[in-house]
């Protein structure tokens, strides 16, 4: 009688590959790949060839990952940045670069932008902005709170643009042609406002929205330190 073969010993996978910066990859491409909804412990285990309970070593649950997320993005932001002589040019040049890592990651940032990651890239940005304020003339609370501000305009733009990118081709299609359609055949007795400025709304792409609330802001901050 023939003995049955023994079973296979399973081995287990060695853990030193595990870092927190691989983990916080893997949970941005499952993001991209399948939604934010999609990202789990189990799942993150399973991209990983480990078991769940390995990436709860470096994370201490999914809220101590989302922040990491954050601050990754924010970090992607910063990569390369080096701030310019004048106050306007340094807070241009770095909210558009948070909307560019924004619109890379469109999955993630719609689920984390409104974040306070309090980490090392949140900080290096947070002195960035803060000194280009205080280089326009601003000082006290006054700096503190257009600080604030203007991190929350250029985050909920960004997470705002991400949640368009995250939606069907169909569904933005839609929303694209709302513009050119149904706002010109509105009656101009009833909506004489919009029929003045209808032919217009088409011309407005992302580009131009995101310029023209930047611009604006920094107006503000501008008129504001003229007034010290």
């Amino acid at each position: 009688m023939t003995e049955p073969a023994p079973a296979p010993v399973r081995r287990r996978r060695s853990l030193g590959f595990l870092t927190p910066e691989l983990i916080v990859d893997t949970a941005m491409a499952i993001m991209e790949r399948d939604g934010a909804d999609a990202l789990t412990f189990r799942r993150l285990g399973t991209e990983l060839g480990v078991d769940h309970t390995a990436v709860l070593r470096h994370f201490g649950g999914k809220d101590d990952l989302l922040l990491a997320i954050t601050d990754r993005l924010l970090a992607e932001s910063l990569d390369g940045f080096q701030p310019a002589e004048g106050w306007r040019e340094t807070l241009s040049d770095l909210a558009r670069r948070v909307r560019r890592a924004c619109r890379s990651h469109p999955h993630a940032a719609a689920l984390v932008a409104g974040r306070t990651a309090r980490r090392d890239a949140e900080f290096v940005g947070a002195e960035i902005v803060i000194g280009a304020l205080l280089q326009a003339g601003l000082r006290g609370r006054e700096a503190a709170s257009c600080y604030r501000a203007l991190v929350d305009v250029a985050l909920a733009y960004s997470a705002f643009e991400a949640v368009q990118l995250t939606l069907s081709d169909d569904a933005m299609a839609g929303d694209r042609r709302a513009w050119s359609r149904e706002y010109l055949s509105l009656p101009p007795d009833e909506y004489p406002n919009i029929a003045e400025v209808a032919p217009h709304l088409p011309e407005v792409d992302a580009e131009d929205q995101f310029e023209v609330a930047l611009d604006l802001f920094l107006d503000a901050v501008e008129l504001r330190a003229t007034r010290n």
